[in-house]
């Protein structure tokens, strides 16, 4: 996989001085152009192998576009996620119920820059199997599917209503499964571990993003699991 670096100057630091930001990789295009945006930064620390989060060119009223470095894994930018929703959804007197929140990435295709949204989207900590115990609408006549995702791009898809729907796969042929039973309200719940980059996660978004399935659901809630 090539190489992408986006080189940024951090007027926000005492001193000027270069960072460098390895973007994820996308084929999504849906979304090229964002107008009225703040830009915010998640930086990869390679001395510490730590995360480095900046928020502070971010304002209420905007769109935020998030910058991760493709190497980090999602334990250590799950936190700083979960803050940015909490503060979207947050009351304020300069909210504007019409900003998003986007991921910023390099399409390799049209060697430009795309985004995906994510503005809805609740992060979970643990798996769907444990929240699935605890909600009461398991007789809604949507079938409820979890998909598992390992730090290999390996996937399980199971579902736990009678038809018993399990499956093994690679995440390249997530959309043939999900083909295969494309006959029926079918209700998806995303399941992540914690040390999956960021890269394979935007990977993964991106193969769902092409799936075009009017009875494919996918949850907004997303779990991150140990």
């Amino acid at each position: 996989m090539k190489r992408i670096v986006l080189i940024l100057l951090t007027a926000f630091s005492f001193s000027c001085a270069e960072r460098e930001l390895q973007l994820p990789v996308t084929t999504a295009n849906d979304i090229t152009e964002i107008l009225d945006v703040s830009p915010i930064y998640m930086f990869y620390d390679e001395a510490t192998d730590s995360v480095d989060f900046n928020r502070k060119n971010m304002i209420s009223s905007t769109n935020w576009l998030v910058n991760i470095d493709k190497r980090l894994t999602l334990k250590q930018i799950l936190p700083h996620l979960q803050y940015l929703q909490e503060k979207r959804r947050g009351d304020g007197m300069h909210k504007n119920e019409n900003a998003k929140n986007y991921f910023t990435c390099f399409n390799e295709e049209t060697k430009n820059l795309s985004f995906i949204e994510f503005t809805d989207v609740e992060y979970q900590k643990g798996s769907s199997t444990d929240y699935l115990t605890k909600i009461s609408d398991l007789n809604n006549p949507k079938t409820i599917i979890t998909i598992e995702v390992n730090s290999t791009n390996d996937i399980t898809i199971v579902s736990p209503s009678s038809e018993n729907i399990t499956s093994k796969s690679n995440i390249s042929n997530l959309q043939s499964i999900l083909r295969q039973i494309n006959n029926q309200e079918n209700f998806i719940y995303l399941n992540f571990p914690l040390n999956l980059n960021f890269q394979d996660y935007i990977a993964i978004k991106t193969k769902l993003l092409e799936i075009d399935f009017d009875s494919i659901h996918i949850s907004e809630k997303e779990f991150i699991y140990n």
